[in-house]
Formats: C-alpha cells, sequence, structure tokens
C-alpha cells in the first residue's frame, strides 16, 4: 500500500502541533507541508500536490472554505477534510457544496481520525457521525434542492474581499495582500454591498459571521 501524504493547514500552532503528533502514529501516513494560513495552504497544495488535504475553517487571508472550494476547481487530485470546531448545518452544508470530501469535528479522536482518512482515500464521503443524522435530514427536507442565497452569486474575489473587511484589514491592506490596484478593491467592496443589501463595515462583519466565513472566536 502507498504512503498516503497530507498537507495540514490550521493557524492555531498548538492544535497543528496535536495534529501532527497524532498522525505520526498512524501507519502509511506521511505529512508533506503544514502552515497556519489559507492562502500558503493553497499554494502548498499547488506545489506539493498532497492526497489529501487537512482544513481547518477559520484561517487568515483564505478561508478553509475557500481553499476547498478551489481546490475541487483546480486539484481535482487533492480531496480536503474540513477538520473543525464547529460543526454548525452552514459550515457543513457549505463544505460539502463546496467540494470537500470529509468534514471531521476537532473532538475526534484517534481512530476516527485514520477511519476519515481511509474513508475518503478511497474515493468516499466522511462525516463525524455527530453531523451524518443531521445533513441527511437537510437533505430529505430539500436543503439541496433550495434556491441560492446571496451568498452563493459572489464570486470567489468577493468572498475573499468579504473576509480581509470582516479581518479589519483597509483597503490599501487588501489591495496589498492581493496585488490588485486600490480602485480595485474598492469597487469589489461597493458590489459587495450592493448584492447583500448592506451598508457599512460593522452590517458586513455580521453577514460575515452569520455565513461562516469568519468565526467571532477565531
Amino acid at each position: 500500500m502507498s504512503t498516503l501524504r497530507l498537507l495540514l493547514a490550521d493557524d492555531h500552532a498548538l492544535v497543528r502541533a496535536g495534529m501532527l503528533a497524532l498522525l505520526s502514529e498512524l501507519p502509511g501516513v506521511t505529512v508533506v507541508a503544514e502552515t497556519g494560513d489559507g492562502r500558503e495552504a493553497l499554494r502548498l497544495i499547488r506545489e506539493r500536490k498532497p492526497d489529501i488535504a487537512l482544513l481547518d475553517i477559520s484561517m487568515p487571508g483564505l478561508n478553509g472554505l475557500e481553499v476547498a472550494a478551489r481546490v475541487a476547481q483546480e486539484h481535482p487530485a487533492t480531496r480536503v477534510i474540513i477538520v473543525s470546531m464547529h460543526g454548525d448545518d452552514e459550515s457543513v452544508r457549505r463544505a460539502l457544496v463546496d467540494g470537500a470530501a470529509g468534514y471531521l469535528l476537532k473532538n475526534s479522536d484517534r481512530s476516527e481520525l485514520e477511519l476519515a482518512l481511509n474513508t475518503v482515500a478511497r474515493g468516499d464521503t466522511w462525516l463525524s457521525p455527530s453531523l451524518t443524522k443531521r445533513v441527511v435530514a437537510a437533505y430529505a427536507l430539500g436543503a439541496r434542492a433550495a434556491p441560492d442565497g446571496p451568498f452563493e452569486v459572489l464570486t470567489p474575489r468577493q468572498r475573499e474581499v468579504l473576509q480581509l473587511v470582516a479581518e479589519g484589514h483597509s483597503n490599501k491592506e487588501i489591495a496589498s495582500r492581493l496585488q490588485v490596484a486600490l480602485k480595485t478593491v474598492e469597487t469589489h467592496r461597493t458590489e459587495l454591498m450592493e448584492r447583500l443589501g448592506i451598508h457599512g463595515v460593522a452590517g458586513l462583519v455580521r453577514y460575515a459571521i452569520q455565513v461562516g466565513l469568519v468565526h467571532p472566536d477565531s
């Protein structure tokens, strides 16, 4: 059996260290890269081409759900497992819609982590057992057929700008991070407010928290 190559991304250094220690105990598994930044995670996935990327949701710059969506489109050979303390329905729904192959809660034990990796590695989908019943019920009620809300019609770049605004970055800082003109950021910000029907930074921050783009405790 070939070695399963993993990337680990979590912005909490202690959590990342604990995960690395746990992964080191699993046979046939090697961590080829680790990071605490979403944008860096995307770069490392492009460069190292891991079999599975373990991603936290709440990461600076580019959150795990946005990374998962881009990986699904640009690097489908790498499968994504979201590893998060947040088990709310919206976060799980977004992860699956964005192309994640698994969703693992951070209170899972070693055996569940190993089972999740093996399940996703063979091409199946894994959800922590406590989430499975709720997700199935939501789909049975027609959640999959529900019309897209305002967030779903935002472009990936607009979502990125929204997250950075919610994290407290100025337009100038956002332009520098994204390597675009200041005017471009101002345009994205204006379009965001128009599409969402929100006026003011405080409203954007509240909305970003509501849809799980950022978390108040991150």
